[in-house]
């Protein structure tokens, strides 16, 4: 029995899955801020903050919090720089704070929320949240 429940199990895409389709069926926005869930998808970006994120012909400079009970993403189209350093610093001022305020936040966002979206993947479909619908293309 546990073999057919095994081979049933649905296998959750990589946050990056999500992350790269999303900006592809955005058409390469100039930025872009959402949550997806952790229990949707397996967090392979985990201790990144920020960081170069390539997308077709675009760069986009990701910030990226955990903050339970999603990841949150805001993505700004830019060239590329080296980003080390805020990388460094983001994931430090994490750790001092011991993620209270990201917990928090993550907290008041399932209450703030008013949008959500569908992202395919080869898993399957992902939903992501935005605290407010995006005009899509917007440079705000």
């Amino acid at each position: 029995m546990s073999l057919v429940f095994r081979n049933s199990a649905k296998r959750l895409p990589n946050a990056s899955v999500v992350l790269t389709n999303y900006l592809e069926q955005s058409k390469e926005p100039p930025w872009t801020s959402f949550f997806v869930k952790y229990s949707s998808v397996i967090d392979d970006q985990r201790g990144r903050s920020h960081f170069n994120w390539k997308v077709g012909n675009s760069n986009y400079h990701v910030l990226r919090s955990g903050c339970f009970p999603y990841i949150k993403y805001h993505c700004t189209k830019r060239p590329y720089e080296n980003l080390e350093v805020e990388d460094r610093l983001f994931y430090i001022l994490k750790i001092v704070n011991l993620g209270f305020p990201l917990l928090l936040y993550g907290l008041s966002a399932v209450f703030m929320i008013s949008y959500k979206e569908i992202v395919k993947t080869s898993q399957g479909e992902v939903y992501i949240y935005f605290l407010l619908k995006e005009d899509k293309g917007s440079m705000n």
